[in-house]
């Protein structure tokens, strides 16, 4: 997977899991389809969710500043 598409599935899965965390939406969508039932465990998906992509945004920005402090390098030794 290229470093972009890394950074842009964090972040994308860092937004979707902070929306759903901090506001109602999903508590909503669940009761609209008769499952509110299961609003309660939500938070036991949602909160290692937003952790973990918000891990990967970290993993994609140093994995990238890394890639161009070598090609920085390089290009002072040629």
């Amino acid at each position: 997977m290229k470093q972009s598409q890394l950074l842009r599935l964090g972040i994308l899965g860092t937004v979707v899991a902070a929306v759903c965390c901090f506001t109602p939406l999903l508590v909503v969508l669940l009761a609209s389809i008769g499952l509110s039932a299961w609003a309660g465990y939500l938070d036991i998906v949602l909160l290692p969710a937003l952790v973990f992509f918000m891990s990967v945004v970290v993993y994609a920005l140093l994995k990238n500043n890394k890639l161009k402090e070598s090609e920085h390098d390089k290009s002072n030794h040629s």
